[in-house]
């Protein structure tokens, strides 16, 4: 028996259907396109080995907090802060022993903030703290907790007990700040700060 040619009101819905399969189908890609977008943008901000904001990601995270401040009058502090030796430890034992340094110092940062801050890498062995509410002598008080936090880590690498040790240098953020300026104003303290450790054998300087 011959088939029936499809009536119009047939041959209507079937295209219905296959536009819709269609249009989920776009649906579904989108998603995923715009799922993968996130993931490679998340990527771009976050340093691979240590897992927190690289530089981009931190600047990024500076400007939008300096944003608010300017808008509910907040305040808070910028902290820049250098890792000491670690050059000799990489040139002594290999940058395998350097990421360990820098991977316990990033985990040690990341216990003393709270969830609100930053901790983020700028780039080799600098590191920068993003603190909210917080005034001049707690700001000061805060990197000198960072900088003997990470004086007291210790390594131990081919059987030589090794120690890191930091600087901190601190700027205060607030309706005013501009990012680009509150970072050279912290990195200029830490340079300060590190000129003034390099006298001090194991005991810290009044004044420094």
């Amino acid at each position: 028996m011959a088939k029936r040619p499809a009536t119009p009101s047939r041959r209507g819905a079937s295209v219905v259907d296959a536009s819709k399969a269609i249009i989920r189908g776009l649906r579904s890609k989108l998603k995923a396109a715009e799922r993968r977008v996130a993931e490679l943008e998340a990527a771009a901000d976050t340093d691979f080995l240590l897992e927190i904001p690289n530089r981009r990601g931190f600047e990024r995270e500076l400007a939008r907090a300096i944003a608010y401040m300017k808008r509910y009058r907040a305040s808070g502090a910028l902290i820049v802060l250098d890792v000491d030796r670690l050059k000799p430890i990489n040139d002594s034992f290999g940058h395998a022993a350097g990421d360990e340094v820098l991977k316990a110092i990033a985990a040690a940062l990341t216990r003393q903030v709270r969830a609100s801050d930053v901790v983020g890498r700028l780039g080799g062995d600098e590191f920068a703290l993003l603190l909210w509410n917080l005034s001049e002598t707690d700001a000061k008080a805060k990197a000198a907790a960072f900088e003997q936090a990470i004086d007291e880590l210790s390594f131990v690498f081919r059987g030589q007990h090794v120690a890191a040790g930091a600087s901190a240098g601190v700027a205060l953020l607030g309706a005013q700040s501009d990012s680009s300026r509150a970072l050279e104003e912290a990195d200029a303290a830490m340079y300060v700060r590190k000129a003034c450790r390099r006298h001090e054998p194991r005991i810290r300087l009044v004044g420094c």
